[in-house]
This record gives structure tokens, C-alpha cells and sequence, in this order.
């Protein structure tokens, strides 16, 4: 079996889940979200706690199994603290400004960028040159970062763009003559 599934998911106060039908709903303070289970994988429940387990001994259920069990935690994760990721912007005139849903980018092109955040997603704007996306959805968050940081990569060479605010940029040096 897989070391990640033999870790039984804690449930915190607050939060609640329902298998049903081949489906796995978690309710919490920051929302709902739901998961489609492949049925090579068993879930059962332990109090205020989840079990992960394969249906069948298979190679691909006992992977399956670890791989259903860390989306579950991340779903619990999610109602009950939400996820966060944060972006920075280098560059001169380099800014961006959240309106509602959405995100207005000016980044070095010839017009501004216009990004509508996808329902789920709230987009945030603390400084001109700083976005801090959240939500319950942590697949969701990540793709919505990775989808602004494709407007203006970081270059090598001056490291301006669109980068995480973890994110080291390996500089190059320019040529010589």
C-alpha cells in the first residue's frame, strides 16, 4: 500500500465531508468542493477522520489510493484555511490593479491586459506591483498564477516580468564584446 493512503485525513472542527455515488463533497467555512473518485479507490470514515485505501491490490490502486488521499487533504485544506499564492511584478512601469473579478495588467505591451479571475478565485492588489490570489481550490489557485505569470515571464538577463514571490530567477550575464 502506499505510505501517503496509510495516513488517515483529519477532519477539523467546522469542516464536513460526504461520500456519495462516487463522489467526495467537503464543506467548510471558505466553501464547497467536490471530487470524482475512481473506483479503485475506497474511502471510509473513522470518527473525524478519512481513510484512503485501494479496492484491489493493484499496482495502479495502491498508487491511485496515495494520489486520492493527498486531493483529499488539499480539499480539506482548502474549506478550512483556504490557499494563497502571491505575485510580484519587476519591471519600470510594471503595475496591476484588481477591479471586482477583474485584473487590469500593464506589463511593458502596447495596451493593457485584462484578466478576468475565474469564479472561485479572489485576485487582490496590496501594492501596484503585487497580486495575492486566494481561494479553497488549490489546483485552481496555482493554474490562475500560472495563467498571469505566462502574460510577462521573469528574462534572465534584467529579471523583469511576472514571478512568485518565492521564485529565484537565475540572472545571465550579457554578452561582452
Amino acid at each position: 500500500m502506499s505510505r501517503v493512503a496509510n495516513n488517515p485525513v483529519q477532519l477539523p472542527k467546522g469542516v464536513e465531508a460526504t461520500v456519495t455515488d462516487g463522489f467526495i463533497s467537503v464543506k467548510g467555512s471558505k466553501g464547497n468542493l467536490q471530487l470524482a473518485l475512481h473506483n479503485a479507490v475506497q474511502i471510509t470514515r473513522d470518527g473525524d477522520s478519512l481513510r484512503v485505501s485501494a479496492a484491489n491490490e493493484t499496482r495502479q490502486a495502491n498508487a491511485l489510493s496515495g494520489t486520492f488521499r493527498a486531493l483529499i487533504n488539499n480539499m480539506v485544506t482548502g474549506v478550512s484555511q483556504g490557499f494563497q499564492k502571491k505575485l510580484q511584478l519587476q519591471g519600470v512601469g510594471y503595475r496591476a490593479k484588481a477591479q471586482g473579478q477583474t485584473l487590469n495588467i500593464s506589463v511593458g505591451y502596447s495596451h493593457p491586459i485584462d484578466f478576468v479571475v475565474p469564479k472561485g478565485v479572489t485576485a487582490d492588489t496590496p501594492t501596484p506591483t503585487e497580486i495575492v490570489l486566494s481561494g479553497a481550490d488549490k489546483q485552481l489557485v496555482g493554474e490562475v498564477a500560472a495563467k498571469i505569470r505566462e502574460f510577462r515571464p521573469p528574462e534572465p538577463y534584467k529579471g523583469k516580468g511576472i514571478r512568485y514571490l518565492d521564485e529565484t530567477v537565475y540572472r545571465k550575464e550579457a554578452k561582452k564584446k
